[in-house]
Protein backbone atom coordinates (compact mmCIF):
# COMPACT_ATOMS: atom_id res chain seq x y z
CA UNK A 1 0.00 0.00 0.00
CA UNK A 2 0.99 3.83 -0.54
CA UNK A 3 2.11 5.54 2.34
CA UNK A 4 -0.52 6.82 3.69
CA UNK A 5 -3.41 5.76 1.51
CA UNK A 6 -6.09 3.61 2.16
CA UNK A 7 -6.67 0.37 0.86
CA UNK A 8 -9.17 0.30 -2.35
CA UNK A 9 -10.21 -2.90 -1.42
CA UNK A 10 -11.47 -1.36 1.72
CA UNK A 11 -14.02 -0.13 -1.06
CA UNK A 12 -14.45 -3.14 -2.40
CA UNK A 13 -15.47 -4.75 0.41
CA UNK A 14 -17.94 -2.78 1.41
CA UNK A 15 -16.39 0.35 4.53
CA UNK A 16 -17.11 3.44 2.24
CA UNK A 17 -17.27 6.59 3.14
CA UNK A 18 -20.19 8.78 2.99
CA UNK A 19 -18.24 10.84 0.23
CA UNK A 20 -17.12 7.99 -1.96
CA UNK A 21 -20.80 6.96 -1.74
CA UNK A 22 -22.20 10.01 -3.13
CA UNK A 23 -19.44 9.70 -5.65
CA UNK A 24 -20.95 6.12 -6.49
CA UNK A 25 -24.69 7.36 -6.60
CA UNK A 26 -23.82 10.43 -8.89
CA UNK A 27 -22.29 7.95 -11.46
CA UNK A 28 -25.21 6.15 -11.11
CA UNK A 29 -27.59 9.08 -11.78
CA UNK A 30 -25.97 10.15 -14.95
CA UNK A 31 -26.37 6.18 -15.79
CA UNK A 32 -30.06 6.43 -15.24
CA UNK A 33 -30.43 9.69 -16.66
CA UNK A 34 -29.49 8.92 -19.82
CA UNK A 35 -30.48 5.40 -19.70
CA UNK A 36 -27.17 4.39 -20.60
CA UNK A 37 -26.57 0.58 -19.28
CA UNK A 38 -29.27 -1.90 -19.11
CA UNK A 39 -29.47 -5.70 -18.21
CA UNK A 40 -27.54 -7.85 -20.11
CA UNK A 41 -25.27 -4.92 -21.76
CA UNK A 42 -21.64 -5.64 -22.17
CA UNK A 43 -19.70 -2.23 -21.80
CA UNK A 44 -15.70 -1.80 -22.48
CA UNK A 45 -14.19 0.68 -20.22
CA UNK A 46 -11.61 2.75 -21.74
CA UNK A 47 -8.82 2.56 -19.08
CA UNK A 48 -6.31 4.85 -20.07
CA UNK A 49 -4.46 4.42 -16.82
CA UNK A 50 -5.46 7.77 -15.33
CA UNK A 51 -7.56 8.76 -11.81
CA UNK A 52 -10.34 9.06 -14.27
CA UNK A 53 -11.09 6.20 -15.91
CA UNK A 54 -9.78 3.86 -13.02
CA UNK A 55 -12.30 5.85 -10.71
CA UNK A 56 -14.90 4.85 -13.61
CA UNK A 57 -14.12 1.56 -13.08
CA UNK A 58 -14.50 1.28 -9.64
CA UNK A 59 -17.90 2.92 -9.49
CA UNK A 60 -19.47 0.75 -12.35
CA UNK A 61 -17.76 -2.24 -10.32
CA UNK A 62 -18.98 -1.62 -7.09
CA UNK A 63 -22.62 -0.29 -8.28
CA UNK A 64 -22.86 -3.31 -10.40
CA UNK A 65 -23.22 -5.40 -6.52
CA UNK A 66 -26.24 -3.49 -5.46
CA UNK A 67 -28.24 -3.69 -9.14
CA UNK A 68 -31.14 -6.68 -9.56
CA UNK A 69 -29.71 -6.11 -13.30
CA UNK A 70 -26.59 -7.41 -14.35
CA UNK A 71 -24.03 -6.17 -17.14
CA UNK A 72 -20.97 -7.36 -18.04
CA UNK A 73 -17.68 -5.37 -17.73
CA UNK A 74 -14.66 -5.46 -19.68
CA UNK A 75 -11.49 -2.54 -19.26
CA UNK A 76 -9.06 -1.69 -22.35
CA UNK A 77 -5.92 -0.25 -21.78
CA UNK A 78 -3.70 1.34 -24.85
CA UNK A 79 -0.45 0.76 -24.36
CA UNK A 80 1.53 3.01 -26.78
CA UNK A 81 4.80 1.64 -28.03
CA UNK A 82 6.36 5.35 -28.34
CA UNK A 83 6.08 5.85 -24.54
CA UNK A 84 5.59 2.09 -22.67
CA UNK A 85 3.90 1.59 -19.29
CA UNK A 86 6.57 -0.14 -16.78
CA UNK A 87 6.12 -3.86 -16.26
CA UNK A 88 5.15 -3.18 -12.64
CA UNK A 89 2.32 -1.18 -13.11
CA UNK A 90 1.47 -3.06 -16.06
CA UNK A 91 1.07 -5.58 -12.98
CA UNK A 92 -1.00 -3.48 -10.45
CA UNK A 93 -3.31 -2.63 -13.02
CA UNK A 94 -4.07 -6.11 -13.85
CA UNK A 95 -4.52 -6.61 -9.98
CA UNK A 96 -6.82 -4.07 -9.83
CA UNK A 97 -9.05 -5.41 -12.40
CA UNK A 98 -9.33 -8.63 -10.99
CA UNK A 99 -9.70 -7.31 -7.59
CA UNK A 100 -12.95 -5.12 -9.31
CA UNK A 101 -13.62 -8.38 -11.09
CA UNK A 102 -13.83 -6.87 -14.31
CA UNK A 103 -11.63 -8.37 -17.39
CA UNK A 104 -8.91 -6.59 -18.61
CA UNK A 105 -6.64 -6.28 -21.05
CA UNK A 106 -3.30 -4.40 -22.22
CA UNK A 107 -2.46 -3.53 -26.17
CA UNK A 108 0.36 -2.48 -27.63
CA UNK A 109 -0.32 0.43 -30.51
CA UNK A 110 1.57 3.05 -32.10
CA UNK A 111 0.28 7.02 -30.79
CA UNK A 112 2.24 8.25 -34.17
CA UNK A 113 0.94 5.87 -36.72
CA UNK A 114 2.40 6.14 -40.41
CA UNK A 115 -0.84 7.67 -40.94
CA UNK A 116 -0.20 10.92 -39.22
CA UNK A 117 2.27 11.76 -42.35
CA UNK A 118 4.63 13.34 -39.71
CA UNK A 119 2.26 15.31 -37.76
CA UNK A 120 0.69 15.06 -34.36
CA UNK A 121 -1.99 16.57 -32.09
CA UNK A 122 -4.21 16.41 -29.65
CA UNK A 123 -7.07 16.18 -32.12
CA UNK A 124 -5.16 13.33 -34.19
CA UNK A 125 -3.99 10.92 -30.83
CA UNK A 126 -8.06 11.27 -29.52
CA UNK A 127 -8.71 9.69 -33.06
CA UNK A 128 -6.22 7.11 -32.96
CA UNK A 129 -7.48 5.96 -29.64
CA UNK A 130 -11.39 6.23 -30.62
CA UNK A 131 -10.56 3.78 -33.67
CA UNK A 132 -8.39 1.28 -31.49
CA UNK A 133 -11.49 1.04 -29.30
CA UNK A 134 -14.20 0.95 -31.94
CA UNK A 135 -12.33 -1.59 -33.78
CA UNK A 136 -11.86 -3.60 -30.17
CA UNK A 137 -15.26 -3.45 -29.14
CA UNK A 138 -16.52 -4.32 -32.86
CA UNK A 139 -14.02 -7.48 -32.71
CA UNK A 140 -15.69 -8.29 -29.09
CA UNK A 141 -19.22 -7.63 -29.88
CA UNK A 142 -19.32 -4.90 -27.49
CA UNK A 143 -22.05 -1.66 -28.21
CA UNK A 144 -21.14 0.95 -24.89
CA UNK A 145 -17.70 2.17 -24.66
CA UNK A 146 -17.63 3.88 -21.02
CA UNK A 147 -15.14 6.96 -21.05
CA UNK A 148 -13.61 8.40 -18.15
CA UNK A 149 -14.92 11.96 -18.70
CA UNK A 150 -16.54 14.22 -15.99
CA UNK A 151 -18.36 17.61 -15.59
CA UNK A 152 -14.97 19.79 -15.77
CA UNK A 153 -13.91 17.74 -19.23
CA UNK A 154 -17.80 18.92 -20.58
CA UNK A 155 -17.14 22.98 -19.43
CA UNK A 156 -13.78 22.55 -21.13
CA UNK A 157 -15.06 21.41 -24.04
CA UNK A 158 -18.00 24.04 -24.01
CA UNK A 159 -14.95 26.79 -23.73
CA UNK A 160 -12.95 25.58 -26.25
CA UNK A 161 -16.22 24.91 -28.78
CA UNK A 162 -17.24 29.02 -27.98
CA UNK A 163 -14.06 30.70 -28.20
CA UNK A 164 -11.99 28.68 -30.40
CA UNK A 165 -14.27 26.90 -32.65
CA UNK A 166 -17.51 29.47 -33.22
CA UNK A 167 -19.13 26.30 -32.13
CA UNK A 168 -22.10 25.88 -29.49
CA UNK A 169 -21.20 22.14 -28.53
CA UNK A 170 -19.99 20.22 -26.24
CA UNK A 171 -19.19 16.46 -25.81
CA UNK A 172 -22.62 14.19 -25.44
CA UNK A 173 -23.37 12.08 -22.16
CA UNK A 174 -24.42 9.50 -24.63
CA UNK A 175 -22.75 9.70 -28.09
CA UNK A 176 -24.01 7.78 -31.49
CA UNK A 177 -21.83 6.06 -34.01
CA UNK A 178 -22.10 4.00 -36.91
CA UNK A 179 -26.40 4.33 -36.62
CA UNK A 180 -26.29 2.77 -33.37
CA UNK A 181 -23.86 0.21 -33.74
CA UNK A 182 -21.50 1.70 -31.14
CA UNK A 183 -22.37 4.27 -28.12
CA UNK A 184 -19.46 6.14 -25.99
CA UNK A 185 -21.16 6.64 -22.77
CA UNK A 186 -20.13 9.25 -19.80
CA UNK A 187 -21.72 7.83 -16.73
CA UNK A 188 -19.36 10.32 -14.56
CA UNK A 189 -20.90 13.46 -17.14
CA UNK A 190 -22.17 14.76 -13.79
CA UNK A 191 -19.22 14.13 -11.37
CA UNK A 192 -16.66 16.96 -10.40
CA UNK A 193 -12.83 16.23 -11.43
CA UNK A 194 -12.36 17.31 -7.67
CA UNK A 195 -14.05 14.41 -6.72
CA UNK A 196 -11.69 11.42 -8.54
CA UNK A 197 -8.64 13.62 -7.69
CA UNK A 198 -9.80 13.29 -4.10
CA UNK A 199 -10.35 9.58 -4.64
CA UNK A 200 -7.10 9.01 -6.11
CA UNK A 201 -5.16 11.02 -3.10
CA UNK A 202 -6.77 9.12 -0.32
CA UNK A 203 -6.51 5.43 -1.85
CA UNK A 204 -4.02 3.18 -3.32
CA UNK A 205 -5.67 3.71 -6.54
CA UNK A 206 -2.65 2.40 -9.19
CA UNK A 207 -2.77 5.80 -11.40
CA UNK A 208 0.23 5.84 -14.50
CA UNK A 209 -1.20 7.75 -17.22
CA UNK A 210 0.57 7.40 -20.39
CA UNK A 211 2.54 9.74 -21.94
CA UNK A 212 1.19 12.76 -23.29
CA UNK A 213 3.47 15.25 -25.07
CA UNK A 214 1.37 18.09 -24.64
CA UNK A 215 -0.60 17.51 -21.58
CA UNK A 216 0.29 20.56 -19.87
CA UNK A 217 0.36 22.79 -22.57
CA UNK A 218 -2.74 21.95 -24.84
CA UNK A 219 -5.85 24.31 -24.77
CA UNK A 220 -7.59 22.37 -22.17
CA UNK A 221 -4.96 22.90 -19.64
CA UNK A 222 -4.88 25.99 -20.20
CA UNK A 223 -8.48 26.59 -19.60
CA UNK A 224 -8.75 24.41 -16.25
CA UNK A 225 -7.51 28.07 -14.25
CA UNK A 226 -10.28 29.97 -15.96
CA UNK A 227 -12.80 27.07 -14.53
CA UNK A 228 -11.65 27.94 -11.56
CA UNK A 229 -12.24 31.36 -11.63
CA UNK A 230 -15.83 31.29 -13.19
CA UNK A 231 -16.60 28.78 -9.66
CA UNK A 232 -15.14 31.25 -7.58
CA UNK A 233 -17.74 33.55 -8.75
CA UNK A 234 -20.74 31.26 -8.90
CA UNK A 235 -19.72 28.05 -7.23
CA UNK A 236 -22.25 26.13 -9.50
CA UNK A 237 -21.10 27.56 -12.77
CA UNK A 238 -20.09 23.86 -14.18
CA UNK A 239 -23.65 22.91 -13.31
CA UNK A 240 -25.02 26.23 -15.20
CA UNK A 241 -22.60 25.23 -18.49
CA UNK A 242 -24.33 21.13 -18.00
CA UNK A 243 -27.79 22.34 -18.05
CA UNK A 244 -27.18 25.33 -20.32
CA UNK A 245 -26.76 22.35 -23.03
CA UNK A 246 -29.87 19.69 -22.46
CA UNK A 247 -27.59 17.13 -23.62
CA UNK A 248 -29.42 14.63 -26.08
CA UNK A 249 -30.18 11.54 -25.22
CA UNK A 250 -30.76 8.63 -28.20
CA UNK A 251 -31.90 6.16 -25.36
CA UNK A 252 -34.71 8.02 -24.53
CA UNK A 253 -38.48 6.11 -25.28
CA UNK A 254 -40.38 7.79 -27.97
CA UNK A 255 -37.05 8.74 -29.67
CA UNK A 256 -37.71 9.04 -33.93
CA UNK A 257 -34.56 10.63 -35.00
CA UNK A 258 -31.48 9.07 -34.19
CA UNK A 259 -28.89 11.32 -32.53
CA UNK A 260 -25.58 11.73 -34.17
CA UNK A 261 -23.03 13.35 -31.46
CA UNK A 262 -20.44 15.52 -32.66
CA UNK A 263 -16.71 14.18 -32.61
CA UNK A 264 -15.16 16.43 -29.68
CA UNK A 265 -11.83 17.69 -30.83
CA UNK A 266 -9.70 17.78 -28.25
Amino acid sequence: MQENKKSYKDLINGDIPPWVMRFIKQTGKGINDFNMIKDGDRVLIAASGGKDSLALSLALSIRRKWLPIHYDLKALMINWIEHPIPDIWKEKLKQYYDDLGIEFEIVDENQFPCSFKGEFNCYLCSRNRRRILFEYAGQNDIRLIAMGHHLDDLVETSLMNIFFRANFSTMQAVQEFFKGKLYIIRPMIEVHESVTKRLAECYDIPCIKPVCPYDQTNVRAKLKPIVGELVHIDKLAREHVFAAHKLDNPFSEGENTPFIGKDEKK
